[in-house]
């Protein structure tokens, strides 16, 4: 508890200190302002509201930041390009599948703790960010108008709703869900075809922590394999009914809970040694799963958490390892 008040003072104590930044963000014009301490007028913002309340936001932000991976990819997906984002706590970051879009975007550290001192000096236009506390919330509304929304990771598609409405691209997140739905149901047919009542285990192993987990219902890659008609194991949905988060971790004393006809191990950077644990573990080796070689390894960057883009790369791997090697 005391470590996490002065995390807070720490916050009050820079957003002070970094005041003459902020004078210097901002220019007062008739046309156009930023300030989060001005009140603009209609015709220069739109009011959106969001879980924490309200925001006035400039109707063509330029300089935005991003305090988590998720929105860095919704945003590129919607063709913006953030001045600054985080980087992932565990996660791989979603350079694989933002690849030459997000070159010279300014790293602000981890998710769990982002730079203020260089958000500050940066002067940002909108800062976006999913499920922050208010404490935070309302420290970071005073450097820029702030945007928090609820992280759902099964419910993906109408978060990517949410934030194209925030920065007015509607039409183009319809867009990207359209060729992505119609991509789905062309898909579904081949795994129709091939995978009819098989099941699939999506797994995530850790780099610092010793147990495993796979993912339920609630989670955004189980949401991507149910769109296609995939279904996780029996023994799996069992466990998981009513569960409030979208994974449940498992020991190699119940590896019979990840029996499948196929599965996919999302790996953190450097939880190569974690896995082969397991691997060399006699019950592992009990598995048909494991016996058949249907054991796919995966990058946790785009496999755990996500959103559009995420999604089409869980697709391409759905089709390089259950399509085209069937």
């Amino acid at each position: 508890m005391i470590s996490k008040w002065l995390y807070y003072i720490r916050l009050l104590l820079i957003i002070t200190l970094s005041i003459i930044f902020l004078k210097g963000c901002y220019t007062v014009s008739p046309k156009k302002t930023y300030s989060p301490k001005v009140k603009l007028s209609t015709s220069e913002c739109r009011i959106i509201k969001h879980e924490l309340g309200e925001s006035c936001i400039p109707l063509h932000p330029q300089r935005i930041i991003v305090t988590d991976q998720e929105s860095l990819e919704i945003l590129v997906a919607l063709g913006l390009k953030p001045i600054a984002a985080t980087t992932a706590n565990r996660v791989g970051n979603k350079t694989p599948i933002l690849k030459g879009k997000i070159d010279n975007i300014i790293d602000l550290g981890k998710e769990s703790q982002p730079n203020l001192e260089k958000i500050v000096k940066l002067c940002p236009d909108l800062i976006v960010g999913f499920s922050w506390s208010s404490p935070n919330y309302q420290l970071f509304s005073q450097i820029a108008p702030t945007i928090s929304i609820e992280y759902r990771e099964n419910g993906w598609k109408e978060i990517l709703l949410q934030v194209a409405k925030v920065v007015d691209k509607t039409q183009e997140a319809e867009k990207l869900l359209a060729e992505y739905e119609q991509r789905v149901e062309n898909l579904s047919l081949n795994c129709a075809q091939k995978f009819k009542n098989k099941e699939i285990s999506v797994m995530r192993f850790y780099t610092s922590i010793q147990f495993t987990q796979f993912l339920n219902q609630l989670s955004f890659p189980v949401a991507i394999l149910k769109d296609l008609k995939l279904s996780i194991p029996l023994a799996q949905r069992q466990v998981s009914i009513g569960a409030s988060v979208s994974y449940d971790n498992v020991s190699l004393e119940r590896v019979d809970l990840l029996e499948s006809d196929a599965m996919f191990i999302a790996l953190d950077p450097g939880s190569e040694e974690n896995f082969q644990k397991y691997q060399n573990s006699p019950l592992w080796q009990t598995l048909n799963v494991a016996k058949n070689n249907r054991v796919y390894t995966v990058d946790s960057s785009y496999w755990i958490f996500g959103n559009v883009l995420s999604a089409n790369a869980i697709l391409d791997d759905i089709v390089k390892y259950l399509v085209e090697e069937s």
